[in-house]
């Protein structure tokens, strides 16, 4: 004889299969659809699932797809818990517990992942992306330095080097060709930044090598106009008086700068762009500015951006 949840299971199986028997994946599917409760406290929502061996196979009612899960991850007690509550109208105490966990849980990862259009959210990891606008439709362009490698899985792995008076009485900036990998179709790009996610973590301000504060976001950010000279573009320079003292030579886009949730601040110029070479220049306080800028150019007539993120029509 079957244990009385492997029974449950059994019967409430069946009922899934006949209640979805077509595919789900429209809005009235989601509402149905089932908790499969893990031991973990977090959930998935199926549409219908079924048992196979040591695995689960069921269709995402958030994903729209088949999706597999151990068996041996899934708590079945609190799943049958939350069932037996749902289908009596009255959730039990662990239901509601567990909705209150998983709406703190969320809005704890959109303020980490702003929502910047319907469907395109910030990475939780941090970095510098780009709003573009693309044969009318919105997208996210992620911006890397010019001028030297990044860890890729770490984004606060930032480049930077410090001027030294002593080398010239003229450093600037000079990035590799005529044309920044990215362009942005729009002459109004909004710039999200988010180099101090880890940062922040350790305490307010500093870091952990023991770096004075960083500027506040609407000194310390600044778009750039490039100049291009002998096939490069010039995206500034620093000018060092015979006393040491360091000036920007300043070519700054007069911009727009507001703070937003997870450490992200949206900077956006206050006029139209004409077309041409841009970048991210970061002011690094009494050193002057970052030789290593985040590069862009502005045109409308440029072709599509080969990794751009498009907006996720299941989840706005």
């Amino acid at each position: 004889m079957l244990p009385a949840h492997a029974h449950f299971r059994g019967i409430l199986a069946i009922l899934l299969g006949l209640l979805f028997s077509t595919v789900p994946g429209t809005a009235p599917a989601q509402n149905l659809a089932k908790r499969l409760i893990l031991k973990d406290g977090s959930y998935q929502l199926a549409a219908k699932y079924e048992i196979k061996g040591d695995r689960v196979r069921y269709y995402s009612a958030e994903r729209g797809e088949w999706e597999e899960i151990p068996n041996s991850l899934i708590d079945w007690d609190a799943t049958e818990k939350y069932e037996q509550g749902r289908l009596q109208g009255a959730p039990s105490p662990e239901a509601l517990q567990l909705d209150k966990e998983f709406e703190a849980e969320q809005k704890a990862e959109d303020a980490r992942s702003p929502q910047v259009s319907p469907g395109l959210r910030l990475s939780a990891d941090g970095g510098i992306f780009l709003l573009d606008t693309f044969q009318n439709q919105p997208q996210l362009d992620e911006l890397q330095q010019s001028g030297g490698e990044l860890n890729r899985n770490t984004k606060s792995n930032i480049l930077r080097a410090a001027i030294n008076p002593l080398a010239s009485a003229k450093q600037t900036i000079e990035l590799p060709g005529l044309r920044a990998k990215i362009q942005s179709h729009t002459a109004v790009p909004s710039i999200y930044i988010n180099i101090d996610g880890v940062q922040n973590a350790l305490g307010a301000g500093g870091s952990a090598t023991g770096e004075p504060p960083p500027l506040p976001p609407a000194e310390r950010f600044k778009i750039v106009r490039a100049e291009i000279k002998n096939g490069k573009r010039i995206a500034g320079g620093i000018k060092i008086a015979p006393y040491g003292k360091v000036k920007a030579d300043e070519r700054f886009v007069p911009s727009t700068v507001t703070s937003m949730t997870g450490s992200w601040i949206k900077i956006t110029p206050r006029d139209p762009l004409p077309t041409g070479e841009y970048a991210i220049a970061e002011m690094l306080g009494k050193e002057g500015m970052n030789l290593y800028v985040w590069d862009f150019g502005v045109n409308p007539t440029a072709p599509a951006n080969a990794a751009a993120l498009k907006p996720d029509t299941k989840h706005p």
